[in-house]
């Protein structure tokens, strides 16, 4: 049993396909999203750019659950384009949803997962580890994710798991509102991100002590990997 999971993000792309698969496996969604989830899960309405907001959200959720035994951070957003053309605002607001909402996020659930001995699963990116091009925010985000999970793994271990997921191309919305250039060709490879959730479940699940570190889950032909 997973227990009680917060899933940001959780109303779509790879939030929503971990918190329906979350479901499946016996344990109880806990979504907090912009807009509310299609699938019925209890939720909150919030914006990780935010950070009072957010604490009230995970501590709302938390206490309509009794306590939370796990926290996948899948809320993400992207501004893409050079630097001197991205606007301030967009640009930092990938900094601040991506990065900042992450440990926002972690640290309001931790006395949380710590009596419970949970477990956080962080999504970063392979541009987290692989610089591209017009992806400064992104990029600068998602290496960030990458060390604040590595280092909150040193913090907690034996306490707390930590695992990070570093996921390629999915199938989702993610592209939707960008222009053609920053989209994946019709042709591209790309995972479901079906795929992708169950692997987060898997890392779930482990028992106490047994820890899955990082995962990368990327289409074989992913090209931002290694």
């Amino acid at each position: 049993m997973l227990g009680n999971t917060l899933i940001t993000g959780g109303a779509s792309g790879l939030g929503q396909a971990t918190a329906r698969a979350v479901a499946k496996a016996g344990g109880r969604p806990l979504v907090i999203d912009l807009r509310a989830p299609g699938d019925g899960f209890d939720h909150v309405t919030a914006d990780l750019s935010d950070p009072e907001g957010t604490v009230r959200a995970v501590r709302e959720l938390a206490a309509l659950a009794g306590g939370l035994d796990g926290v996948v951070t899948a809320a993400g957003v992207d501004a893409c384009g050079p630097l001197a053309e991205v606007p301030p605002d967009d640009w930092e607001r990938v900094i601040r949803v991506n990065l900042l909402g992450t440990a926002t996020v972690v640290r309001a659930a931790l006395p949380y997962l710590t009596q419970a001995r949970g477990r956080v699963v962080t999504v970063a990116s392979t541009l987290g580890v692989r610089a591209v091009s017009d992806a400064t925010a992104y990029c600068a985000s998602k290496f960030g994710v990458v060390g604040f999970t590595r280092a909150l793994a040193a913090e907690l271990a034996g306490t707390v798991g930590v695992t990070l997921l570093v996921p390629g191309g999915m199938r989702t919305a993610f592209f939707d509102n960008r222009t053609e250039q920053y989209r994946p060709g019709a042709d591209a490879e790309l995972n479901r991100p079906e795929d992708v959730a169950d692997t987060v479940v898997f890392a779930l699940g482990r028992p106490p002590g047994c820890e899955v570190r990082e995962l990368v889950v990327c289409p074989s032909t992913e090209p931002s990997w290694p």
